[in-house]
């Protein structure tokens, strides 16, 4: 219910967002549109694009150029969907085949590279330089996070600051100029600026890590992918992190070598492992902390249903995990 409440609070313009993408995927090659239609009406939560409606409203816009800056950002968001799942060799997403196992590497990609040009081609519409110049930027730090964590597959001395760095830029930086780019179309306050950019990227951080603590005990119908899916592919996330700092000398040379074999074979003894040693309670903490981050920054906004449904927004990143 509370998840409901938030998009409640913007319920016509989230339509009318979803109305603008679907019209702006139009496209003279038929394939084009149909995989990225497959990929944006995926059942995603659309939380990017919903954080520029709440962040621009929250801080007193009241034109239409938030629904283009919301899918601007949702377009940006799903090329980057259709990359990674290309560089993961994924073949499941929310349930649903990946464009790429459906389609194949080459045509996924291009039309990865599509998505770019059209969310920049909108961006121009939009007349603003500090926009452009936000998610130009965000863009190029998603790429470099994108290529940090591809360079430390399957590597078991990835340390928590080198992890928290690698969300950061691959995860929370679309959050942090969703944010910020609503502000700037609202001509927030500088202060109200930093406090909507810095409110992103905490809550960006707080929904990774969530993510993260999902995939040693999440439900797989509900997530769309399987737990132990990160370790399979060779992912080194907090919660291994935590195990390996705490555990035996035993465990933690399972756990280093289940890293950097990849697969699923030692999978109940590592879940065991991680369970016992407090990694799942340091990551959530850690979430938490976060969040907590996320909802003080929204302190220098006036109170509204937009900044109440932020608010809400913290809390429901971590509500994910019962």
């Amino acid at each position: 219910m509370t998840a409901q409440r938030i998009y409640d609070t913007v319920a016509d313009d989230f339509s009318r967002v979803n109305d603008l993408i679907i019209q702006r995927l139009s496209s003279d090659v038929p394939l084009v549109e149909k995989i990225a239609q497959y990929i944006i009406e995926s059942g995603g939560k659309r939380l990017r694009p919903l954080l520029v409606l709440l962040s621009s409203q929250a801080a007193g816009y009241n034109k239409d150029d938030h629904l283009k800056l919301a899918a601007v950002i949702e377009f940006l968001h799903t090329a980057t969907l259709l990359h990674d799942d290309v560089v993961d060799t994924s073949d499941m997403r929310r349930g649903r085949s990946t464009a790429n196992a459906r389609w194949g590497n080459a045509p996924s990609v291009l039309v990865g590279d599509f998505l770019y040009a059209r969310a920049f081609e909108m961006m121009v519409e939009l007349k603003s330089l500090r926009i452009m110049d936000v998610l130009s930027h965000a863009t190029a730090v998603i790429a470099e996070g994108e290529v940090m964590q591809l360079m430390n597959v399957k590597n078991p001395d990835l340390t928590e600051e080198q992890y928290m760095k690698v969300i950061h830029n691959k995860t929370a930086m679309l959050f942090e100029a969703a944010s910020h780019t609503g502000a700037l179309l609202a001509e927030a306050s500088d202060e109200q600026e930093l406090s909507l950019k810095n409110y992103g990227k905490y809550l960006g951080l707080a929904f990774q890590l969530v993510d993260d603590v999902l995939d040693y005990r999440g439900d797989a119908e509900a997530m769309g992918k399987n737990v132990g899916d990160d370790l399979a592919e060779g992912k080194t996330t907090l919660p291994l992190i935590h195990a390996m700092a705490h555990g035996t000398e035993d465990e933690r040379q399972l756990i280093r070598q289940a890293i950097r074999k990849g697969g699923l074979d030692n999978l109940p003894r590592i879940l065991e492992i991680v369970e016992r040693s407090g990694a799942i309670e340091y990551t959530m903490s850690k979430a938490r902390e976060q969040a907590d981050l996320a909802k003080t920054c929204l302190q220098s906004l006036p109170d509204s249903g937009h900044k109440m449904a932020m608010e809400l927004l913290t809390e429901v990143a971590l509500a994910r995990v019962s």
